[in-house]
């Protein structure tokens, strides 16, 4: 892959966000270093990405996907990740969570890919998670509670179980294959050009389409995207006082953490989780608050921003999917510590506007969108021992102990 170096970074504190890079070719060839002077381009060989994909494992998050479009997605996967798939799908009265099960499984006959199958409602989950004390990501069942972010802390729990040093999220409502392989090489290279350990990937989508008219319209941002990006920014600029539009991937489902940063950070609920990691990383490294964190402040966090040569196809889930997923963006941003009183009354009334203003002065923020505490709180030997033991639903294909 090549792509150029960034080209311009916003600071906060020990926080560096690199705006938007580009491809320039996909598959660079097997040749290592420059052939010329370049110093703007940087450029990863096959070894150089396969490297950085043994130690990478991705995170699949599902709920009642299309099988085929679970499929596509693990087909796009490059071989040397591990992959993990965490279904909240439903198991009566038809057993979702059944079916994508045998699906990965015939499939994986024939990748001979280490993949990890999970339901995260599933009960000896809950409960040893509960006896580990971690409880902030239960329900009052002593369940995982039903959500996205649940899920993916569920899977970077499983990822650091094996010893991963990054983790990749992918939706799996991709239509593209080879989109899902871009997004994967992506992170790659982000994490083959940080400096710090502390490292965050997040994808920015080219054009993302939808139909109009019987014709496909190439759209730059969606909806949700453009709101949440602008009121992250405003965030931002109001702590550093210069106005900025560095952020352009607020709602990025497809990001990737490397595993120190991550068990750093504290996670918000359901699909408020993308745009919280921005706000969280702001508050523990941003300078602005107090941090207990001197070590990573020492050493920097990176945040980078790569444009896609895909364009993004998904599924359409309809307006009240991207109202809860606006709603739940605007409200972690309003909630935080470091947001001022200005902006706070602006993006409550952008949410009364989503929502009503009658529900909206109803809503709780913290209880309606509770935050998960960082994973580094649990004991990894003994969950791992208990998930092995326990757990009726954890599947292991490709030879994975």
């Amino acid at each position: 892959m090549k792509l150029d170096f960034p080209r311009y970074t916003e600071r906060l504190g020990a926080v560096s966000i690199h705006a938007v890079q580009r491809i320039y070719e996909l598959d660079s060839g097997k040749s290592k270093g420059f052939l010329t002077s370049h110093q703007t381009i940087k450029k990863f060989d096959y070894d150089e990405i396969s490297n950085l994909l043994h130690d990478m494992a991705i995170v699949i998050p599902v709920k009642e996907e299309k099988l085929k479009l679970l499929e596509g997605v693990l087909s796009g996967i490059p071989n040397e990740c591990i992959v993990i798939i965490v279904s909240n799908s439903p198991r009566s009265p038809v057993d979702r969570y059944a079916m994508e099960v045998e699906t990965v499984r015939q499939l994986g006959r024939f990748m001979d890919k280490r993949i990890v199958v999970i339901h995260q409602r599933d009960p000896a989950v809950g409960d040893l998670l509960k006896k580990l004390k971690y409880t902030s990501i239960l329900d009052s069942t002593s369940h995982v509670r039903t959500g996205k972010a649940e899920g993916m802390v569920l899977g970077l729990l499983i990822a650091k179980m094996y010893q991963k040093d990054y983790i990749g999220f992918i939706d799996a409502d991709n239509y593209v294959p080879g989109a899902v392989n871009e997004y994967v090489k992506i992170f790659a290279s982000g994490f083959g050009m940080a400096s710090s350990a502390y490292c965050n990937v997040r994808i920015s989508w080219v054009f993302k389409p939808k139909v109009r008219n019987n014709s496909l319209q190439f759209s730059k941002w969606g909806r949700v995207s453009e709101i949440t990006n602008r009121n992250l920014n405003s965030l931002l600029s109001s702590v550093t006082g210069f106005e900025t539009d560095i952020i352009k991937t607020g709602n990025s489902g497809e990001h990737a953490l490397s595993m120190p940063l991550a068990e750093c950070l504290h996670y918000s609920s359901g699909y408020s989780i993308e745009p919280y990691e921005f706000v969280d990383v702001f508050e523990k490294f941003g300078g602005v608050m107090p941090s207990k964190y001197p070590k990573v402040i020492e050493k920097g966090v990176e945040v980078f921003q790569i444009e896609t040569r895909n364009p993004h196809f998904h599924e359409d889930k309809g307006k009240m999917h991207l109202n809860h997923m606006l709603e739940g963006s605007l409200a972690v941003i309003a909630a935080s510590g470091i947001c001022p009183p200005d902006l706070k009354r602006s993006i409550k009334e952008q949410i009364g506007q989503i929502i009503g203003d009658k529900k909206h002065k109803k809503v709780n923020v913290l209880k309606k969108y509770p935050l998960i505490a960082p994973i580094s709180t649990v004991p990894i030997a003994e969950f791992a021992k208990g998930v092995r033991e326990k757990a009726e639903t954890f599947y292991r294909l490709g030879g994975l102990k």
